[in-house]
This record gives C-alpha cells, sequence and structure tokens, in this order.
C-alpha cells in the first residue's frame, strides 16, 4: 500500500471507530428518554436518570455534525486527487477556487449551525450546509454508482447526512413543540436515517473494494 493510499482509508476507518459507536450511543438514549417521557406521562415512578434527555441531544449533536463531517472527509479525497491529476488550479482556476469556497463555506455553516439557536439562522445555515453537501458530491472524481443510485454509498450517505442537518435545524421545535409533532418526525426520519446507515456499512466495503480493483487496474 502506497502512503496516498492511506488516504483512502481514512473515511471508513473514522467511520467504524467514531461514528457507528455513537449511532449505538445515540439510539440507546433515544429509547431511554422516550422511555422516562412514556413513564413519567403515566405518572409511573422511572428508574431512568432524568439527564438522559440531555445526554441525547448532546450525543445527537455530536452525531450529525460527525456523519456530516465523515462525509465532507469522503469527498474531500476524490475531489482532491481529481484535482491534482488535473493541475485544476492551472486549467480551470475558478472551479479550483469555487470548490475550495465552498468547502470551506459548508464547513463554517456546520459549525454556526450547531451553535445558533434562532429559528430563521437554523433554517439558512441548514440550507447552506446541505447545498454545499450537494454541490461537492457532483464534483469530478467522486464515485456515485449513478446508473444504480438505489443501492449506492453516495446517495445513501448524502441523505444520511442531509437528515442530520436537518435533526440540527428542528432541535429547538422538538423541545418547544407541546402538541409532539416535530418529535414523530424526528422519530421517523431517524428511524430511516438507521436503516441508511446499516446499509452504509454493507456499500461501503463493496464500494472501497471496487474502488481499489480499478486503481490497481482490475
Amino acid at each position: 500500500m502506497k502512503p496516498v493510499d492511506f488516504l483512502l482509508i481514512i473515511h471508513p476507518v473514522i467511520a467504524v471507530i467514531f461514528v457507528f459507536p455513537l449511532i449505538g450511543i445515540v439510539s440507546y438514549f433515544a429509547e431511554q428518554t422516550r422511555q422516562r417521557r412514556l413513564q413519567t406521562l403515566n405518572k409511573k415512578k422511572s428508574n431512568i436518570s432524568p439527564v438522559v434527555g440531555r445526554e441525547h441531544v448532546l450525543m445527537g449533536r455530536w452525531l450529525s455534525g460527525s456523519i456530516v463531517g465523515v462525509s465532507l472527509l469522503g469527498l474531500a479525497y476524490p475531489i482532491g486527487e481529481n484535482i491534482i491529476n488535473n493541475r485544476l488550479w492551472s486549467s480551470n482556476l475558478f472551479l479550483f477556487l469555487f470548490i475550495l469556497i465552498i468547502f470551506v463555506v459548508t464547513i463554517a455553516a456546520l459549525v454556526i449551525l450547531q451553535k445558533t439557536r434562532q429559528k430563521h439562522w437554523r433554517g439558512v445555515f441548514a440550507t447552506l450546509t446541505g447545498i454545499g453537501l450537494v454541490i461537492l458530491g457532483f464534483q469530478d472524481g467522486v464515485f456515485r454508482r449513478d446508473n444504480q443510485w438505489y443501492m449506492s454509498h453516495f446517495y445513501f450517505g448524502i441523505l444520511a447526512a442531509l437528515l442530520m442537518i436537518f435533526s440540527l435545524a428542528i432541535l429547538e421545535e422538538i423541545y418547544q413543540d407541546c402538541s409532539n409533532r416535530w418529535r414523530s418526525v424526528h422519530i421517523i426520519l431517524n428511524c430511516f436515517a438507521l436503516l441508511l446507515f446499516m446499509a452504509q456499512g454493507m456499500t461501503g466495503i463493496r464500494d472501497l473494494l471496487e474502488i481499489g480493483k480499478y486503481k490497481l487496474g482490475g
């Protein structure tokens, strides 16, 4: 394995070591939070710690940010490789600068989204983060499997990341809405996201093998 090949596996390594354990932790806290809320509504004494909801929110923020971050990292390698191979700074300076700006703006928007509480600003920075992620995803060099989008690691990953961005954007509404409408939306979408994460484990391994064979000329 060449030193540059280690850059290819950073994305899956971080996903396995950091992101997937977080998915398990957040799922556990989500179930505990739901059980405590139901017990409280039924006037039952709960043995579940009252801080479980706060821990769920904290870990959820970490998970959402990590998924978007690891998606950007996964896109950075093929986009960077394409830039270097085609000497994009010489052949198309505008596109080169545009890609760099989109990376910076997307990361900055994600950081601000994590911190802001105002509804309209959450909407603005969630939109910027999502648009940036999609624009970067459709740059040359990214392995998308467009002809098999229904079983594509790329499309599953982008959709999962967009769901995480949406979860961050509606977080305040979940705890302010007495009708639990936003809470129900959150539960449904994140159950779907959980299925996407499971699919990512399989499609990611498959695509990594195919990309490796392609680089070896097989």
